[in-house]
């Protein structure tokens, strides 16, 4: 069994919850949840499409502290609160992951943690 190793984002959720941006072990890279603010600034953007491509930004930020990239992603999951946003949110997970097509579950949810907060995004990698 390899080492396990925790990343984090700077965000202060992550410590005041019990819980880590990402878990490295075994070749996987576990991403949890991530939702679209900035962690340096504490900002949310206001619409979903800006949220989306936040949530792309601190995630392939985290996997490359994990040593792995966005190619490397085989499971993505998106929490969406509004089915109306759900096509701007996936254009944007379409273009971020297109070439890549990871096996995919998007989940309309009545909310998230904040109600501000429109998607919540995680993913999971492997590396041979």
């Amino acid at each position: 069994m390899s080492e396990r190793r925790l990343i984090g984002s700077g965000s202060p959720f992550e410590a005041a919850y019990g819980y880590s941006r990402a878990v490295v072990q075994d070749g996987f890279v576990f991403v949890a949840g991530t939702t679209g603010y900035d962690y340096a600034a504490m900002t949310l953007p206001d619409t979903a499409t800006d949220q989306t491509e936040a949530c792309w930004r601190t995630i392939a930020a985290v996997l490359a502290e994990a040593g792995a990239s966005l190619g490397d992603i085989v499971r993505a999951t998106y929490y969406v609160t509004d089915r109306s946003e759900a096509d701007a949110i996936l254009g944007v997970c379409g273009r971020v992951l297109g070439a890549i097509r990871p096996a995919a579950t998007i989940v309309v949810v009545a909310g998230l943690l904040r109600p501000e907060m429109k998607v919540e995004i995680e993913v999971t990698t492997k590396r041979s």
